[in-house]
C-alpha cells in the first residue's frame, strides 16, 4: 500500500484529497491529519459510511502544522510513506500566524517526515496558490530575484521570514524589504512556493512540487463569497472537488521536472505572474 498523509485532511480541499486518493488508486492508505481529532473522525465516518471497502485504508492523525509538539507526536505514529500532501492552510489577518501556518508548517511536517518517504519514489505536494506569484509581481526587482532564486538555502528564506514577522504592522518598513504590501495570505504563499524550490533542491531524488488548487468555495473563501454579494457559480469559484486535480496529478502523474509550481489545471505556471487556467504552460527556467 502506498501511504500518503494529507494534512487539514478534514474539511474543504483536504477532504477532497482525501477522498480522491482512496477513489482513484486502489493501492493507497491514506493518514487524514486534522488539527481537532474529533473533526478528523467524524471526516473519516463520513468517508468511511458512503464506502465500507474504505474502512482499513484510512486513519485519523491529530496533526498541527503549527506545533512542533504535535507535528512530532503525529510524526512517531506514521509508517513509512510514499507521499505527503500538505494542504493545510489558513486566511488570517495576522501575518504571525498566516506565516507560522503557510510556511513554517511546511517546512515542520517536511523535517519530521521526510525521513519516512520512499527513498526512489516519495513526492511531496505542496497546496499553495495563485496568490504567491501574484504577491510576487508586486514585489521590487530584487524582491523578485529572492522569491524565484533556485540556490537560495533555506536559512535565509527563513531569516526573511523572521524578519517579515518582527516588522509586521509597520508598512515603511516592510516597503524597505522589497514588499508593496504586506498581505498576509499572498506573502505567505510566496514563501511556500520558494520554499519548494529549496526542498526540491536539497532532496532531489523525490518530487516535490507546489500547485494551486484554483478559487475553491471552501471556508477560506466563504468571506470573500459573502462580501461580494454574488453566488460561488457566478464568481468563477469550483468545488472542493475540483480543486484535488492539481494535487493528484503532482502526487501520482508523470512530471517533468521538480521543484515546479503548478496552475489548478495541473500545467506548469511561472512564480512571479498569473497565468490563468487552460492558456499555454510556462516554458520558462
Amino acid at each position: 500500500m502506498r501511504r500518503i498523509l494529507v494534512t487539514g485532511g478534514n474539511k474543504g480541499i483536504g477532504l477532497a484529497i482525501v477522498e480522491a486518493i482512496l477513489d482513484q488508486h486502489e493501492d493507497t492508505f491514506v493518514y487524514l491529519g486534522s488539527r481537532d481529532r474529533a473533526r478528523g473522525q467524524a471526516a473519516a465516518a463520513g468517508l468511511v459510511k458512503e464506502h465500507a471497502a474504505w474502512t482499513d485504508r484510512i486513519a485519523v492523525v491529530a496533526l498541527d502544522v503549527a506545533s512542533d509538539r504535535s507535528v512530532t507526536e503525529a510524526a512517531a505514529l506514521i509508517e513509512s510513506l510514499y507521499g505527503i500532501v500538505n494542504n493545510a492552510g489558513l486566511n488570517s489577518p495576522e501575518l504571525a500566524v498566516t506565516l507560522q501556518t503557510n510556511v513554517l508548517g511546511i517546512q515542520r511536517v517536511c523535517a519530521a517526515l521526510l525521513p519516512r518517504l520512499d527513498a526512489t519514489t516519495g513526492r511531496i505536494v505542496n497546496v499553495t496558490s495563485a496568490a504567491g506569484p501574484i504577491f510576487v509581481a508586486t514585489c521590487s526587482p530584487e524582491r523578485q530575484r529572492f522569491f524565484l532564486d533556485a540556490a537560495l538555502p533555506w536559512p535565509q528564506l527563513k531569516t526573511f521570514v523572521d524578519d517579515c514577522l518582527a516588522r509586521a504592522g509597520d508598512a515603511a518598513a516592510l516597503r524597505e524589504m522589497g514588499l508593496a504590501e504586506a498581505e498576509p495570505y499572498g506573502l505567505s504563499k510566496a514563501c511556500a512556493n520558494t520554499l519548494t524550490m529549496i526542498l526540491a533542491r536539497e532532496h532531489a531524488h523525490l518530487r516535490i512540487n507546489a500547485c494551486t488548487p484554483g478559487f475553491i468555495d471552501t471556508d477560506l473563501t466563504r468571506v470573500y463569497l459573502a462580501s461580494s454579494g454574488k453566488s460561488a457559480a457566478e464568481l468563477g469559484m469550483k468545488t472542493p472537488a475540483e480543486g484535488a486535480k492539481a494535487p493528484l496529478h503532482m502526487l501520482f502523474g508523470a512530471l517533468e521536472g521538480n521543484g515546479r509550481f503548478y496552475g489548478s489545471d495541473a500545467l506548469r505556471s511561472p512564480l512571479d505572474r498569473y497565468r490563468s487556467p487552460g492558456s499555454a504552460p510556462f516554458t520558462g527556467a
